[in-house]
């Protein structure tokens, strides 16, 4: 049976509408601005000059995953002093930066911040 979770556009019941499997409807990138949805976005950090077109989506609101694998493997120099141009930036916007694993960073706009949590292993 296939069910329509977010139902029809009449009177928003879900819909059964065949079988086997759930049908859910994508919306239009404009809808979903329109319902104040968060954009993320997966970068790659290869070169010191990615820094501002990161930089840049972090101010329109998304929320980065940023590979710096690709940098790191190439200049390790570079790499730290790109990390702490995006630091620098993203503090003084209120916003956060926190690595994950060693090959990844995650940088948010002021609205949304990294949950950190410590794990009592």
């Amino acid at each position: 049976m296939r069910l329509n979770l977010f139902g029809d556009k009449a009177n928003g019941e879900p819909v059964q509408v065949g079988d086997e499997y759930v049908e859910v409807n994508v919306m239009a990138p404009d809808q979903a601005q329109k319902l104040g949805s968060i954009g993320i976005r997966v970068e790659k950090l290869n070169d010191f000059s990615d820094t501002e077109r990161v930089l840049k989506s972090v101010r329109e609101g998304n929320v980065i995953f940023l590979k710096i694998k690709g940098l790191k493997e190439k200049d390790i120099g570079e790499l730290k002093r790109a990390v702490e141009r995006l630091k620098k930036s993203i503090v003084a916007n209120n916003g956060d930066i926190a690595g994950v694993e060693q090959d990844w960073l995650i940088l948010t706009p002021e609205f949304a911040q990294v949950h950190r949590e410590t794990l009592g292993i």
